[in-house]
Formats: structure tokens, sequence, C-alpha cells
């Protein structure tokens, strides 16, 4: 062998050696770390470099949760991940037993419901580990009825999307996530400032809810309609317009089939007839009863759909002029009508201007609340304030004029004078005024 083969042979040996001792790089990494706090639950999302190699157990006294990511390194801060949440106390690291691990533990404040789970790369985000931390003891919330037992009806808004899911994103950086946000509030608000009528906010802050929790949550508040708040988006920039959507008839059927054969379990989601569906031996009497509830649900959804579209058209340009038929979880309730508002297009320059707009989400709020309004005015449920012979009355307070009355529920100053037989606009403290349902 020539002194120029050994060296090369030296060097070869000493670069084995040097690599067997040399420490090993990690293949993964914890890029990000975000924590969502939401009334029910605190999801916290781990954003890694590659697909997550994970593990993951619980310690009991203090509570904690332990999870291993193997042959990865985090280079995220963790001292203030914690401080807005209530439910995780700190997180940390700590030695892992396998070589090349991360350990990073979670101390809890309670002991919660946890479930663990990866998620693949989806738009704006790469690979993700989600742990979401969800309260066991769920109070139930007590329905008291007023003196005369009459009830408010309750309309239950869902703010499209949230927290980890920002919905489409336009141009302009605009967020849907935030858009829906602020005109489900604007509607909550025109809701409750009218008598006999009460808003259920699904999402109330920046947290997703998933799909089954929404109608879960609608129904423990006994909502008597379900409306889905979003903005649509399209590759193309061309689209335009407001649409409303309502469940279709395939995917109704499909979820009638599951309610049927789990009858003993879900009977809850059918409504009045429920615990005869629960109890009776006579299957056909049960899918009778339960096939009923669905079609009044399903007819009642379309109802309410053309109100909205009604209304829309006088704040905005439509993108379908009669409701569309879509198979959607967040409207899959067989016992509470349902529709999703497509407000507009994010994806369309001009509308993402308008949807960031304050004043343009007002119309769309106001659009949304007249369709309410029109629709229980005709339809009123049993045993609610809203009846189409009633008309609301309104008392005259210190600082309040004709017009202040006439721009809080949405009438003109005519149709006040008119229905109340005034010949001028001076009203009085004390006064009783009948108020016309909005247009």
């Amino acid at each position: 062998m020539s002194f120029g083969s050994k060296s090369r042979y030296s060097f070869i040996v000493f670069t084995l050696w040097a690599m067997a001792f040399m420490p090993a790089y990690a293949q993964n990494s914890i890029d990000g770390i975000r924590v969502w706090p939401a009334p029910e639950n605190t999801r916290i999302v781990f954003d890694l470099k590659a697909k997550p190699d994970f593990s993951y157990f619980d310690l009991k006294n203090p509570q904690r949760l332990v999870i291993d990511f193997a042959d990865a390194k985090n280079i995220v801060s963790l001292t203030e991940l914690a401080k807005k949440d209530r439910r995780i106390k700190k997180i940390r690291t700590s030695k892992a037993k396998k070589k090349g691990a991360i350990r990073l533990v979670l101390e809890l404040a309670d002991n919660y419901k946890v479930t663990v789970f990866p998620l693949l790369p989806a738009g704006q985000y790469g690979n993700r580990l989600v742990v979401d931390l969800f309260d066991k003891a769920r109070i139930s919330q007590k329905v008291t009825l007023p003196k005369n037992n009459k009830r408010d009806i309750v309309v239950a808004i869902v703010a499209g999307h949230g927290g980890e899911d920002p919905g489409s994103i336009g141009a302009k950086g605009t967020y849907e996530k935030r858009v829906t946000l602020k005109i489900a509030k604007k509607l909550k608000r025109l809701i409750d400032n009218q008598a006999g009528l009460k808003a259920v906010m699904i999402r109330s802050g920046d947290y997703y809810v998933n799909h089954n929790r929404k109608t879960q949550l609608a129904r423990k508040n006994k909502a008597d309609l379900l409306i889905s708040i979003h903005a649509d988006a399209l590759l193309s920039s061309k689209p335009s317009g407001a649409s409303v959507l309502v469940q279709s008839s395939r995917r109704a059927n499909s979820e009638f089939t599951r309610w049927i054969a789990n009858r003993q379990k879900e009977s809850e989601l059918l409504g009045g007839a429920g615990d005869t569906i629960k109890k009776t031996k006579d299957k056909n009497l049960a899918i009778t009863l339960a096939d009923m509830k669905k079609e009044y649900t399903m007819a009642s959804s379309y109802s309410f759909a053309e109100h909205v579209i009604k209304q829309l058209k006088k704040v905005t340009k439509l993108h379908k002029k009669k409701p569309e038929g879509l198979s959607l979880a967040v409207l899959k309730s067989s016992d509470i009508p349902s529709v999703l508002i497509e407000t507009g297009f994010i994806s369309n320059p001009r509308e993402e201007k308008n949807l960031n707009n304050s004043a343009h989400q007002q119309k769309l709020a106001n659009a949304i609340y007249k369709a309410i309004d029109g629709y229980f005015s005709s339809n009123p449920p049993d045993g609610s304030l809203y009846a189409a012979t009633e008309l609301r009355k309104h008392k005259i307070t210190r600082g309040e004029s004709l017009s202040v009355v006439a721009q809080r529920y949405r009438v003109s100053v005519g149709q006040l004078k008119s229905i109340n037989n005034l010949t001028s606009n001076v009203v009085r403290i004390g006064q009783m005024l009948k108020i016309p349902r909005a247009n």
C-alpha cells in the first residue's frame, strides 16, 4: 500500500470514529407553540419541522401531562406560554428517557379530559401536534321562564372558524375568523335588544369549537335556530356575493339513518317526541315520528334561509339567489333549524374591503336580524313571547325621542306615528308606544 493510500485509509477510519462519538443532530424540531384558551377547553398546538414521532402519559399529585418528542429539539421559549390560561400552570422541559428525545411537561390546574393527535400540513400550517384539555364537569344551564310562563326565542350564533383555524385569508391578510366574530357580536347585540329574543354565542372569542360541540351547545341552550356565519373564498378573485346554505337532503337522510340506528342513545336529538322514539318497540312508529321531525326541521331551515336572502339582497350583492343545499357538519342537527350564511367572498378584493368595514358588517347583521324577526313573527314557537298577533310595546324614558325609539327598533318615524296615531314628533316620559315589526 502506498503512502497516499495509507493516508486515505487513516482519514476514513478517523472520520468513522469521529462520527460514532459525535452528537447526533435532531431530525425534528418544535418551532412554535400556541395556547388557545376557550370557555370549556384549552387547545395547545405544537408546530413541528417534520411529522411528529411522539408518546405521552399523565401523572397525578400534582396533575401533569408529559409529552416525549422522539429525535427532536425545542427552540421555543416556554416561560410566558401559559400566562393567560387557567388550566395550565406551567410548561417546562424535563429529562427524557430516550436519547435524542425532548420531553415537555404541562403542569395542570386540574384533572382534565385529554386528547392528543397530529395534524398534517394544511394551508399556512405545517406539521402539528394538537393537545386538547377539556373540563370534565359541565354545569347544565338552568332555563327559567318569566312570570307569565312565556319564554324567549333562543338563537345560537356560530362565528365560523376560530383559534387554530383561521378560515379563508384574503389577499390583504384578512382572517375569516375575525370577520365572522365581529358580525356575530353585532348580530347578538341586535337580538338581545329585542324583547322576546335571546342570542347565545357558540364562540365568543378567538378559539376553536368542533362541529359536534357547536350543535351540542346550541341544544344545551335550547336554541330554536342556529345561524353559522362565514365568508366565502375561491382561488379566483372574481366571484362575489352572499349566499345562504342549508343541509342537503342526502346528508340529512344519512344522519337520519344514524339517529334511528342509535335511537336509544340519541333520542334527545329528536325534540318533543324523543321519549316515545326511544321507548317504543314499534320501529315503524319511531321512524315515522323521527322522519316528521327531520322534515319539519329541513322545511323550517329552508323557509328561514329565504327570509335571509330577502334581507341580504337589500344590503349586498347575492352570489346565489336561492338557498343552496350542501353537506355541512354544522347544519346536521335534526331538531334545530340551521343555516350557514356566506356573507361575501373574502377572496374578492372589493368584498374583502367591505367585510373589514364596520359599517358594512353592521348592515349584514341588521339584515340577518330582520330575517330572524320576520321569520319568527310568522312562525312563533310554542310558549314564546313572539306571536304574529302581538305588537311590541315601548315605554318612553328620560332623554328618548321618537327618532331614538325608531332607530332602536329599526323602523321609521312615520311607521311609529302611524301605528300610534301621533300627529307630531313630540312624546312624553312614561308614554307607551306600540312598535311595528321591522321590514
